[in-house]
């Protein structure tokens, strides 16, 4: 029998590691659930859902250089997300002291001389910052050389 990914198979927990299990599948073969893959809900100790020798439904879902990669939880219903109940509003819920919002008009693309003239500015900005440094550290020496 040639396993394929999303082939289901029943098979027994053959042992247990802090990764994953090894699961003994039809024709002598294993596969393996990685901890990721046993539960819908974050799974810190595998122990607490499965079992050596423990009979469990799983799907395939790869296989490379001969080893088999298994899933229980994509077998399983995934849980509904609650969410917050979203309120509406309409435009009279609006507080009377709150302009309402404008839409945002996309910036005009700058012009060649726009860009150059930013880059500039930062350009002496950081320059100019750093000269103040030098300046205070050379006052720094200068006034300790003098007493």
């Amino acid at each position: 029998m040639e396993l394929t990914v999303g082939t289901i198979l029943e098979g027994k927990v053959k042992s247990i590691t802090n990764f994953g299990a090894f699961v003994a599948l039809p024709e002598n073969k294993t596969g393996l659930v990685h901890i990721s893959e046993v539960a819908n809900a974050y799974v810190s100790d595998i122990r607490q859902h499965l079992t050596e020798g423990q009979d469990v439904k799983v799907v395939v879902i790869g296989t490379e250089n001969g080893k088999i990669n298994l899933s229980i939880k994509r077998l399983e219903p995934k849980p509904q997300r609650t969410e917050a109940p979203r309120r509406e509003f309409r435009s009279n819920d609006r507080p009377q002291n709150r302009p309402a919002r404008q839409p945002v008009q996309p910036a005009a693309p700058k012009t060649a001389d726009q860009l150059f003239e930013e880059k500039l500015k930062a350009f002496m900005s950081e320059s100019d910052s750093k000269i103040s440094g030098i300046r205070q550290y050379s006052d720094h020496r200068t006034k300790s050389r003098r007493r």
